[in-house]
């Protein structure tokens, strides 16, 4: 793999870590802000809407640009977001922060783009799971390192080194990619007509009902892993970490079978492993060991869906992949924001160790939507090579 990809990694690791370390710090930011934490909870919804709507709206305004110009305004904008978040005085100037860390946060699919570039379309699924590799890498090292941090030593420790790894990858970045780097273009012409595909429209649908299944236990993991097992907070971080490296795990698996065996097949196995974990999960209530082999298993699977999506808009529209992937992420970041609402407003009829009956739902609805693509996409494998 060109060693362009790993660098793209280390920043991924660095957005991963600076955007969700919040969720594990609420207490104290809401403490320190006196708000309530329901309100500082507002800060990971500003960071997601943001990324939604702020992000491809970027892409689009840059895309005469150089793509190493658009990578360093991307990481200006997030060093600029957590320099601002950490100096925040208020709830409001803390969501402004949060706001321009998710328009930076346009770097991820820019990055994607370009990695489809660097390799051949046989080896798309491995350079993407690369690339992606430090988001995974964020969830078992940087987001648990934060929040201890956070605890010990104040929120704003570890928002604050956010910002300076922000800053250093920034200064890396114009060091590492070439001036004239190329990564697609994003015309409003050639983009209307990539995005009137039916495929490409059941990919964003897809990613969509997927993460409204994964987030609707991922949002309340903590109190979830709790009702079904009585565990101490250090259980709860230790087990929360072998999440992390399953999804670290889950990421390279997901390339690697993209390459190997295709994005659809691998999909049709992940969604199907995916649906059988939420719903034994709730049976595993009393047993930890089972708990925490159905959460590594749904994990694995869950993380190395990222790959395989990618690679099906690279491969559709590779000319318009940095806003194809955008939009992706807008569907993560909505889904994300949906299964959240939606395990909440259930909490009260269904008891939390039976919230992964809520999510199988929408999980299955997702394969259903792999029946529609069995003939529409035909991709490269590493049989064929």
């Amino acid at each position: 793999m060109p060693p362009l990809l790993y660098f793209f990694a280390l920043c991924n690791l660095v957005i991963g870590s600076g955007a969700f370390v919040l969720g594990g710090i609420l207490e104290p930011l809401s403490q320190s802000l006196g708000v309530s934490v329901a309100a500082a909870g507002q800060a990971m919804t500003a960071y997601a809407l943001a990324t939604a709507v702020l992000a491809p709206v970027l892409i689009v305004l840059t895309v005469r640009w150089s793509r190493k110009r658009a990578v360093q305004l991307a990481l200006s904008l997030f060093t600029l977001g957590c320099a601002l978040c950490a100096l925040a005085p208020s709830l409001s100037l803390l969501l402004i922060g949060r706001a321009l860390m998710g328009a930076g946060a346009m770097f991820t699919a820019t990055a994607a783009a370009l990695s489809i570039g660097l390799v051949a379309p046989a080896l798309r699924g491995r350079a993407l799971s690369v690339s992606f590799l430090g988001m995974s890498i964020s969830y078992a090292v940087g987001i648990p390192l934060g929040a201890w941090l956070g605890f010990e030593y104040g929120w704003r420790l570890p928002v604050w080194l956010a910002a300076a790894a922000s800053l250093a990858v920034l200064v890396a970045a114009s060091w590492l990619i070439p001036a004239h780097m190329k990564g697609g273009s994003s015309n409003f012409m050639d983009f209307r007509s990539a995005a009137g595909q039916a495929a490409v429209l059941r990919v964003w649908l897809r990613t969509l009902l997927s993460f409204v299944a994964i987030f609707s236990i991922f949002t309340y993991i903590g109190p979830v892993l709790r009702a079904l097992n009585p565990i101490s907070a250090y259980a709860l971080s230790v087990i929360l970490a072998i999440f992390g490296l399953s999804g670290i795990a889950g990421t390279l698996i997901g390339g690697w079978a993209n390459d190997r065996f295709g994005s659809l097949r691998t999909l049709r196995i992940q969604l199907g492993v995916v649906i059988l974990m939420m719903c034994l999960l709730p049976l595993t209530q009393g047993y930890v060991l089972a708990t925490v082999a159905c959460l590594v298993v749904w994990g694995t699977a869950s993380f190395g869906m990222t790959a395989p999506q990618q690679s099906i808009l690279a491969h559709l529209s590779p000319s318009q992949a940095p806003l194809l992937l955008s939009l992706n992420s807008s569907m993560l970041y909505l889904g994300t924001a949906l299964g959240a609402v939606i395990s909440g407003a259930l909490i009260g009829t269904v008891s939390l160790d039976k919230l992964g009956w809520v999510g199988a739902p929408f999980a299955l609805m997702a394969l259903l939507t792999l029946a529609f693509d069995k003939s529409a996409l035909k991709q490269p494998t590493m049989q064929a090579t």
